[in-house]
């Protein structure tokens, strides 16, 4: 089974930028999709960003233009570039693979963004 460990988040003021990795323990080419979740104190874990297999990328409106998605297959990497971070991003930061199914994988412990204003 694929587990999945992220990292890179930290403690940044406004406007600031960060770069999350996820590092997958097996190949991510058999997958549909690899995703970006966060989830903030008492809110709903949300969707940030997806890149499928072919490439496709696709945002949550609030941070269309401000973060970009990518992965790198050799490696079993995805990562999110966070620019222009607002107090609003802060949160809890998952990634996790979308099966063709439409199932996840195992959610991993995430890595903590904060910014502050």
């Amino acid at each position: 089974q694929v587990q999945l460990v992220e990292s890179g988040g930290g403690l940044v003021q406004a406007g600031g930028s960060l770069r999350l990795s996820c590092a997958a323990s097996g190949s991510i080419l058999s997958v549909a999709a690899m995703v970006w979740y966060r989830q903030a104190p008492g809110k709903q874990r949300e969707l940030v960003a997806t890149v499928t297999m072919g490439g496709t990328t696709n945002y949550a409106d609030s941070v269309k233009g401000r973060f970009t998605i990518s992965r790198d297959n050799a490696k079993n990497t995805v990562y999110l570039q966070m620019n222009s971070l607002k107090p609003e991003d802060t949160a809890v930061y998952y990634c996790n693979f979308r099966r063709y199914t439409g199932s996840f994988g195992s959610w991993g412990q995430g890595t903590q963004v904060t910014v502050s204003s």
